[in-house]
């Protein structure tokens, strides 16, 4: 098997309108699609969201990484990881590339499967057939207001799930405090609550005082509660708190996660098979931290976490956007959408990563 073609481009799916989170606005969003063709009409698809940069995303996959690997055996997923990432070594390891290398290795995945006609997960060596999905949102929108997450949240609780997230950090503490104890008179003390900073707090102070005050209303983690960039600091904080620090949805390689490990910086690790390097490294950081007994719960991408996560035995929760609370968009390009029953997710069953997009929906939204 060989490759022979690498098609890599951007596409912006609007969202009806602006919805934030602590440190950002967000009106659309944008993904770099990769398509990956073999000389018997194999095609391995990958995808990153871009956050603003999916065009250099797919520039990098079609100028950059293409010509390392046209030609190529597919198949032999670690030896090209290790070349695309060692070949980029000047303008690489984290950001751009490594999103890049993210897409062709997931394509490379999805070709992998497809030849032994088996779901990815079962190739991976499958762990588990079913996850448990909790229920992401809880984001500041104009006019949402304390009544509108706790309609939110009673809708989680409605469509089953024991699990479920909200964004803190935007406002005041005091305003964040009240917005907590809405969220959890509304789920009850029965089921769990996460809470996400998306880096908020620049220092320990900040941070500590913060994550301490929403402590009465029994939160089962804090996603970044600070800039992922500052390990020390987190670790700092993770230290502080009575309950755990999760991150890494922005981190890149096994190397920065080894390093969130060894300070001690997380309790739960949330690697992005998009982001941290592809099917191939994303299995790596999953074993490294099941060395430390640390427990999986990854960011966004269910489509494609599932696969992964049900192939470990260290997975805990996969992250669930409902497409009626327009905040992620996906699901609009995607053939087959997933969607929670009871809190659960079901693996599909198809060749794969079973993941396929709807080629008119994307010429619809090409930047």
């Amino acid at each position: 098997m060989e490759i022979t073609e690498v098609e890599s481009f951007a596409v912006s799916i609007p969202l009806e309108q602006p919805v934030a989170f602590a440190t950002r606005v967000v009106e659309e969003r944008d993904h770099a699609i990769t398509y990956i063709r073999t000389d018997d009409g194999t095609e391995g698809l990958g995808y990153s969201l871009g956050y603003g940069g999916a065009g250099l995303i797919a520039d990098a996959v079609e100028d950059v990484l293409s010509p390392m690997i046209l030609g190529e055996d597919p198949r032999d997923t670690e030896r090209l990881w290790r070349e695309m990432f060692d070949g980029t070594v000047q303008v690489g390891r984290k950001g751009v590339m490594v999103r890049a290398i993210s897409t062709i290795d997931i394509a490379l995945w999805d070709i992998k499967a497809k030849d032994a006609d088996q779901p990815l997960y079962k190739l991976l060596g499958a762990y588990t057939d079913e996850l448990p999905a909790y229920a992401s949102g809880g984001y500041y929108r104009e006019g949402k207001g304390l009544e509108g997450l706790r309609e939110e949240m009673q809708m989680y609780v409605d469509r089953g799930h024991d699990v479920m997230k909200m964004k803190v950090g935007r406002l005041s503490v005091e305003e964040e405090v009240e917005r907590v104890r809405v969220a959890r008179e509304t789920v009850g003390d029965e089921r769990t609550l996460l809470l996400d900073a998306n880096g908020k707090w620049k220092n320990k102070q900040e941070a500590v005082r913060a994550c301490r005050a929403f402590a009465e209303y029994d939160p089962y983690f804090i996603e970044e509660p600070v800039m992922p960039d500052s390990v020390g600091l987190m670790s700092e904080v993770n230290a502080a708190l009575d309950y755990p620090v999760a991150a890494g949805e922005l981190e890149f390689s096994r190397y920065g996660f080894a390093e969130l490990l060894r300070e001690k910086a997380v309790d739960i690790v949330q690697p992005d098979v998009t982001v941290v390097g592809g099917v191939t490294e994303w299995m790596r950081v999953a074993h490294l931290a099941n060395c430390y007994d640390i427990p999986i719960a990854p960011h966004y991408n269910w489509d494609l976490h599932v696969q992964l996560l049900a192939a470990i035995e260290n997975g805990l929760w996969i992250e669930f956007f409902y497409r009626d609370t327009d905040v992620k968009a996906f699901d609009d390009v995607i053939e087959h959408p997933l969607e929670p029953e009871n809190g659960v997710l079901t693996l599909p069953d198809r060749p794969g990563h079973g993941v396929v997009l709807d080629d008119d929906m994307l010429d619809g939204f090409r930047i």
